[in-house]
């Protein structure tokens, strides 16, 4: 097993924002930046054909969003949605999307050194769309990056599912 740790670059800056949410047992941060508005879990309408971590899509104010189940599309099984279920809204440079997650926790601000790169565990943890890990007081928090995971190639096949779709 080998365990690597190096410092991540958060855009340059010396501090990074990051909203903080749960999946399970586990914190994971997003880039603040990114987060348009955080809502409660509504009924979504399904799309046909499109992978399981995609829930459906909602008509946020005229515009077509897909929503996002994370658990599943980190393969973390499938829960029952509770009130604390919620949707946070993403406004990224190609798209806005909506990603389900347990619970929102938290925003915290996190230095250069309190990032270190996510480490190779010789296949047992996949950190593709893992920006690194952030330690703050005894919290540890997985950093998604966020617009990595929006440019997968099933995200792509999504999109491509979306085009025929319009808002009525």
């Amino acid at each position: 097993m080998t365990i690597e740790n190096h410092t991540v670059n958060t855009s340059g800056s010396s501090n990074g924002e990051f909203l903080t949410f749960t999946l399970g047992a586990e914190e994971y941060g997003m880039d603040i930046l990114k987060v348009q508005e955080i809502r409660g879990y509504d009924a979504v309408t399904a799309i046909a054909n499109t992978p399981a971590f995609i829930k459906g899509v909602i008509n946020l104010r005229g515009i077509i969003v897909p929503i996002i189940d994370l658990r599943i599309k980190f393969n973390l099984g499938n829960v029952e949605y509770s009130d604390l279920t919620v949707v946070i809204i993403l406004s990224l440079s190609n798209r806005v999307v909506g990603v389900v997650v347990d619970s929102v926790s938290d925003v915290l601000t996190l230095t250069q050194e309190q990032i270190k790169a996510a480490p190779t565990l010789a296949s047992s943890l996949d950190t593709r769309y893992i920006m690194g890990l952030g330690t703050i007081d005894q919290r540890m928090l997985i950093l998604v990056d966020i617009e990595k995971l929006m440019r997968s190639r099933d995200m792509e096949l999504v999109d491509e599912e979306l085009e025929g779709v319009s808002v009525a």
